[in-house]
């Protein structure tokens, strides 16, 4: 059974900093094309970042510059390293895991609150 279990959101100031993890259990997060979206009230959910199994990074261009996304192998985690946070990035963010078969898997969710 593929689990994706997101981690490490909050309350954070503006300029503040949060990393998410996204832990991968029933697959291999190196062999699948990771991703983060989220999801703010009213809005549609949108891509944030993405890894592909070739370790092609694409981001929005709304968070370049900002955030990393980056995988590690040994512990079967993707992260989501967001820095400068502003209010516009409150959002619930998920991760995803594609398979090579375009089958696609989704967290739960996190929350992540950019508020003075």
């Amino acid at each position: 059974q593929v689990q994706l279990v997101e981690s490490g959101g909050g309350l954070v100031q503006p300029g503040g900093s949060l990393r998410l993890s996204c832990a991968g259990s029933g697959i291999i997060v190196s062999i699948y094309d990771m991703g983060w979206y989220r999801q703010a009230p009213g809005n549609q959910r949108e891509l944030v970042a993405n890894i592909s199994r070739g370790a092609t990074i694409n981001y929005a261009d709304s968070v370049k510059g900002r955030f990393t996304i980056s995988r590690d192998t040994a512990k079967n985690t993707v992260y989501l390293q967001m820095n400068s946070l502003k209010p516009e990035d409150t959002a619930v963010y998920f991760c995803t895991a594609t398979s090579i078969t375009t089958r696609v898997y989704w967290g739960r969710g996190t929350q992540v609150t950019v508020s003075s």
